[in-house]
């Protein structure tokens, strides 16, 4: 066979396929870190993007929120403020308002079916969104919504160092969670708002239920990547610890 020929019969090659990247700064990650860790419930947040690039979230924004173990409900009201306010600062929805994020007190980041209904809910009139899940020991998982075609391109998450960024600000973080987050134990007052009625305790649900909530708690998912010129220190030994905010708080530090 004439090689001409031959290589008109190949079969032409597959384009790899690159993952979207949802990228925090240092500063951010560490807030979203710090805010999973002071309670045992889920905390949703809307994540504040780069104007010039809108997948790099540089700010973590708390709403007023009821918790539990497995859900997150924001306060209306609170939801128009923070869109109100971030409008009157003259920044465009697509900057403040695309980017879901929430954590899982588990061991996995893949999201519930409680997660992916919201998600539609909520986000699936928007051009584009983002929902992204931190789980307790660092999974990771991110997903890309495109209205147009009904797009779902899973994401990998970086933190980029190669941008300046601010020092972390435990205090100021901690009063933020204090004043917008509210822990709701072993029950889901607000079942009816999730599509479906719960009953007051998870010993109570019937096995469907109990699986597609409870999923969560599997295995650990993809872990988050470091970009830029992180200077051979991991991020977190540029944060202070917690034993030394609470001594501080409690006076025995100067």
């Amino acid at each position: 066979m004439k090689p001409l020929l031959r290589r008109q019969l190949r079969r032409p090659r597959q384009k790899k396929f690159r993952k979207p990247t949802l990228k925090f700064s240092p500063t951010a990650w560490s807030k979203l870190r710090y805010l999973r860790d002071l309670g045992p419930s889920e905390v949703g947040a809307f994540g504040i993007s780069d104007p010039e690039q809108l997948l790099c979230v540089q700010d973590i924004e708390l709403v007023s929120q009821r918790c539990t173990e497995v859900t997150v409900k924001f306060d209306d009201a609170a939801v128009a403020d923070f869109f109100e306010s971030h409008s009157d600062a003259g920044r465009q929805p697509q900057e403040f308002g695309r980017i879901w994020i929430h954590t899982h007190p588990g061991s996995s980041a893949l999201p519930s079916a409680v997660d992916v209904e919201t998600f539609e809910r909520c986000f699936g009139r928007c051009d584009w969104a983002v929902m992204c899940i931190l789980a307790r020991n660092d999974s990771v998982y991110a997903e890309l919504r495109w209205r147009q075609g009904n797009v779902l391109l899973p994401m990998q998450v970086e933190i980029d160092y190669s941008q300046p960024f601010q020092g972390t600000e435990f205090q100021e973080w901690e009063y933020e969670y204090q004043d917008n987050v509210l822990i709701e134990e072993h029950h889901l007052s607000h079942a009816q708002d999730w599509g479906f009625d719960e009953p007051t305790s998870l010993a109570e649900w019937n096995d469907q239920d109990r699986m597609q909530v409870l999923e969560e708690f599997g295995a650990p998912h993809q872990p988050v990547r470091e970009t830029g010129n992180a200077s051979g220190t991991n991020w977190q030994d540029r944060c202070t610890p917690r034993s030394t905010l609470d001594a501080q708080h409690s006076g025995e530090l100067p």
